[in-house]
């Protein structure tokens, strides 16, 4: 099994006003991104093509926006981030570079 190009660990999954998990996982693996439980459950999946990851305007913090097949999750990957004035991206801006990065799309 080819190692994953991306993961998240402590991630809040909402979808709507509805909170999925409060520690679930995301991965990008073998071109799909996998939205799963605490327990390693599937919440949802999706080809990395066809999945539109953004920030969200409307939400502080470290949020993304991930459309998968035309379910919206809120996403929320804080608790591993640099502290202020250390190097490294925010783990929101490293999942949306991460989708794009795999699916092959610039920018």
């Amino acid at each position: 099994m080819a190692e994953p190009e991306f993961t998240a660990t402590g991630v809040r999954i909402d979808q709507r006003l509805r909170s999925l998990t409060r520690a679930g996982k995301v991965r990008i693996s073998g071109g799909r991104l996998e939205l799963l439980t605490s327990y390693g459950s599937e919440i949802d999946s999706a080809p990395v093509q066809s999945v539109r990851a953004s920030r969200p305007w409307f939400a502080g913090g470290d949020r993304a926006l991930a459309e998968l097949g035309g379910r919206r999750y809120l996403l929320t990957l804080g608790g591993s981030d640099p502290a202020p004035g250390e190097p490294g991206p925010p783990a929101a801006r490293r999942f949306i570079e991460a989708v794009r990065r795999a699916a092959g799309r610039s920018g």
